[in-house]
């Protein structure tokens, strides 16, 4: 099916959801601003602009200041912001041969303008809160950000092909970036090579790319780059964005001449990856695979002598928590860590995490349309082991091993996962295949 053709069905969908919220929760139509720029502290100076999510959800198009009117039984409106300005030069509809002739579009000059044209007596979602109620509209109605949200979980053929695209272009990234590194290359330059293989700006990016070689790689948001040469290890998270959408890949490479056993460790992961990836289907609650992950760390950590203890015994200790501190994945949309990971329905119920486990992002049962990353890792981060190296489990674990692994950092590979009917579908492994078996 042609593109076209499948955000016209994705527009459809998207509008018979809303009509259901507005219903549930009393409007008669939604106003959606696609973000207004931001200025830095002290100076005239804009932040790299990063549009309203929800606005994305129903127009690709780019830039700020543009906003949308939804309502049952009529055309949605694009007001679209094209101000007469010499100095900036107004973003093109790109791709607008696909989605532009869904919409009435009016142009606007001004923001006061465009504010205009969007209409009163309707909710209204965006970062502009105080202009919304100048002009009559409810600012955010939880209620129906809740349902929205909601809405956004189970993702639309449209959205699916979007992110295929998304995870073709970070994989093409993810080569150059990794040739650059066994090439000697430093954080910047394999940043930069990430960059040009995918074809944008930085600014452009799914998120601030992870660009870590070795102990840098045991910091889960590493955003600096450095211009040293030469590590033996590293740890690239990364994704492209297309149409909105953003994919999220990591990957972990080494050198020829790393030290066998951290190589070892990394085969390990990639494996538990693969195993988690296959156990995924419609009806297993994502709990249970984060369950499943330290299980089969546990099994590694055993196996490579880090830890003493038998793998049953090690899980009941916690003793793989400071190794795998983070949860094993999240949502994947247009948020990077997308929406509704804790929800349990449209009324914006939660199901939080167990204590043991905080940073899980994701509790919910799989469904088929859910879009998500599956990036078990194994870390030695210093802060999080020393409390175990001075507790009453410190016999349980091979310290000297451990500060001899510890320089080169961390281990990650993350996948993007379609559920499907039957059970998954791992985009990232036909485009990017692990580097390590």
């Amino acid at each position: 099916m042609d593109l076209r053709t499948l955000f016209l069905d994705h527009l459809g969908r998207r509008m018979a959801w809303l009509e259901q919220g507005l219903a549930a929760t009393g409007f008669d139509a939604l106003v959606i601003s696609s973000g207004a720029p931001v200025s830095y502290y002290a100076d005239d100076h804009e932040a790299p602009f990063q549009g309203v999510p929800h606005f994305r959800h129903y127009c690709p198009l780019e830039g700020p200041n543009h906003l949308l009117r939804l309502e049952p039984g009529s055309r949605p409106l694009l007001v679209r912001y094209v101000p007469q300005d010499y100095w900036y030069e107004q973003l093109p509809m790109e791709g607008g041969e696909i989605w532009a002739d869904a919409f009435e579009i009016k142009e606007a000059a001004t923001e006061d303008e465009a504010w205009a044209l969007a209409g009163a007596r309707a909710a209204y979602l965006g970062d502009e809160p105080g202009r919304a109620e100048a002009a009559g509209l409810v600012p955010n109605p939880a209620s129906l950000v809740h349902h929205l949200d909601w809405g956004r979980s189970c993702k639309s053929p449209y959205e699916l092909r979007t992110l295929e695209e998304a995870t073709e272009r970070g994989a093409r990234g993810h080569r150059a970036s990794r040739e650059a590194f066994l090439a000697g290359g430093s954080e910047v330059e394999i940043h930069h090579a990430f960059v040009q293989a995918a074809d944008c700006l930085d600014q452009d990016l799914a998120f601030p790319s992870i660009v870590a070689l070795e102990p840098k790689g045991a910091i889960l948001h590493y955003r600096h780059k450095r211009h040293q040469r030469g590590g033996k290890v590293l740890l690239l998270d990364c994704g492209a964005r297309v149409r909105g959408y953003g994919s999220d890949i990591t990957r972990t490479s080494a050198v020829p001449a790393c030290d066998p056993r951290f190589t070892g460790l990394m085969g390990g992961v990639a494996r538990l990856q693969r195993t988690v990836c296959e156990a995924l289907r419609p009806g297993v609650p994502f709990l249970a695979m984060h369950e499943l992950a330290h299980a089969e760390l546990a099994a590694l950590l055993h196996q490579s002598g880090i830890l003493k203890a038998a793998p049953e015994e090690a899980l009941a200790l916690g003793l793989t928590r400071p190794f795998l501190p983070h949860g094993l994945g999240h949502f994947l949309g247009i948020n990077i860590h997308d929406v509704a990971g804790r929800q349990t329905g449209p009324d914006g119920g939660l199901l939080m995490p167990p204590e043991h486990y905080p940073a899980l992002r994701l509790t919910r049962t799989l469904e088929p349309g859910h879009v998500l990353t599956v990036e078990p890792g194994l870390y030695f981060i210093p802060m999080l082991l020393e409390p175990m190296r001075a507790g009453t489990h410190s016999g349980r674990f091979d310290w000297k091993l451990i500060d001899e692994l510890t320089p080169l950092g961390g281990i990650r590979f993350e996948d993007n996962v379609v559920i499907t009917e039957t059970g998954a579908r791992n985009v990232t492994q036909e485009y990017l295949p692990s580097w390590e078996t």
